[in-house]
C-alpha cells in the first residue's frame, strides 16, 4: 500500500532496515538515542537496536567522528550525525585529513564506510552559526561523496546507498524539508515511500521537470523553489527544465549537459555561499564541455555574508522562488 512519509521518517526507516540487514552498522552522535536526533533522522532506533548500536554521545565532534574514523578501519559501518554542518569545524582534521584521505594513503588497503549525516540550511532564524550548508567545502576534498536529497524517497534510498558504500559519504538533510512539527517543510517533500529496503545510485541526477527554454539546476530546497518557479514562468510562456542533482561529488555532468544543450540557458539555485562553491562548479563544467549558450549563466545563490539572525534579513538573501523567476527572465 503506498504511503506518504516525512524526511526525517524514511531516514530512520533506512538506517533501522540496514541495521537489521547488517550487526556492522551503528549509529553515534548527540541527542541521537534517547531524542532520536533533534531532527528526527534517528527517531525509534534505542528502542530497536539499545545502546550499544545507538550510541548517545558528548558534546564532542572530533571524539566521535575520530571513533567512527577507527572503527570503520576495522570493518565497523559507523553512521555518525553531525548536529548541524557548522560544527564541522572542530572535527575537521578527522574528516578532511584521515577519513577523506585513508583509502588513498593505505594503497586501498583500509576502507572507510562512514556515512556522516548533517543538517543545513537556513529559514527559521537560526543565525551565523546553525544556518549553512557548507557543502561546496567538503565537495572540494577528494575522497568524500556528497549526497542531497529533496524529498523522502531519495532521502531513503539515498541513505541505504550511503551504508553500502566503502567510501566516506556526507549525507546532507535540510531542517526545511524533514517534514518536523516546530520547522515548516513543503508537502512536496513527502512523497511515497515503499516499505521496502530500495537504493538511489549515488551520482545520478534528476529531471524533474522537462522544459525546453532554460535550465534550473538546484539541490534540497532549491530543488522545489526552482521547481515553483517553473510552474509561474509556464503562465508566461516559458518552459523550464529543473534538475535535482541529488549528488554533488559525484556530479552527473551527462545529465546537466545534456539539458542546457537542449535549452540553451542556465540558471543555478544554490542556498550555499555564491563563491568558490557548486554554482561556479556547474557553470564551468558546462563551460569546459563546449556548450553553446543562448546568454551568460545566472547564479542565484547564498551572498557572501553570515546568515542573519533576523527573519527579514534572511529572508531577503535567502535563494527562492521570486528570485528565480527574475534571473530566468534576465537572460530570455
Amino acid at each position: 500500500m503506498a504511503r506518504k512519509l516525512p524526511m526525517y521518517k524514511a531516514i530512520s526507516e533506512a538506517i533501522a532496515q540496514e541495521m537489521e540487514r547488517d550487526e556492522n552498522v551503528f549509529v553515534m552522535g548527540e541527542d541521537i538515542g534517547a531524542y532520536g536526533g533533534i531532527f528526527g533522522a534517528t527517531s525509534g532506533l534505542l528502542e530497536k537496536f539499545g545502546p550499544e548500536r545507538v550510541k548517545d554521545t558528548p558534546i564532542s565532534e572530533s571524539a566521535f567522528i575520530g571513533a567512527a574514523l577507527g572503527a570503520a578501519s576495522k570493518g565497523m559501518r559507523p553512521i555518525v550525525e553531525l548536529m548541524f554542518v557548522d560544527f564541522f569545524g572542530v572535527a575537521m582534521d578527522q574528516i578532511y585529513n584521515h577519513i577523506a584521505k585513508a583509502h588513498y594513503m593505505s594503497g586501498g588497503q583500509v576502507k572507510m564506510p562512514i556515512v556522516i549525516t548533517t543538517a543545513m540550511g537556513g529559514g527559521y532564524s537560526d543565525a551565523a552559526q546553525h544556518s549553512q550548508c557548507l557543502y561546496g567545502l567538503f565537495a572540494h576534498v577528494p575522497g568524500l561523496k556528497i549526497v542531497i536529497p529533496s524529498n523522502s524517497y531519495d532521502a531513503k534510498g539515498l541513505m541505504i546507498s550511503a551504508i553500502r558504500d566503502d567510501n566516506p559519504v556526507m549525507y546532507f538533510f535540510h531542517k526545511g524539508l524533514m517534514g518536523l512539527g516546530w520547522m515548516p517543510s513543503p508537502p512536496e517533500a513527502a512523497v511515497e515511500v515503499p516499505e521496502e529496503p530500495y537504493t538511489v545510485p549515488i551520482g545520478e541526477a534528476k529531471v524533474v521537470r522537462e522544459g525546453s527554454d532554460v535550465t534550473i539546476v538546484g539541490v534540497a530546497k532549491t530543488v522545489h523553489e526552482g521547481i515553483w518557479a517553473a510552474e509561474e514562468l509556464e503562465k508566461e510562456g516559458i518552459s523550464a527544465e529543473v534538475i535535482d542533482l541529488r549528488s554533488l561529488v559525484p556530479l552527473d555532468k551527462k545529465t546537466l549537459l545534456e539539458s542546457v544543450k537542449k535549452t540553451g540557458r542556465l540558471v543555478i539555485a544554490d542556498e550555499d555561499y555564491r563563491s568558490y562553491g557548486m554554482s561556479g562548479e556547474i557553470i564551468a563544467t558546462v563551460v569546459e564541455n563546449g556548450i553553446s549558450l543562448e546568454a551568460p549563466p545566472v547564479r542565484v545563490a547564498y551572498p557572501d555574508v553570515p546568515v542573519p539572525y533576523s527573519r527579514v534579513l534572511e529572508k531577503y538573501v535567502l535563494p527562492d522562488k521570486e528570485k528565480i523567476i527574475n534571473a530566468v527572465k534576465s537572460i530570455m
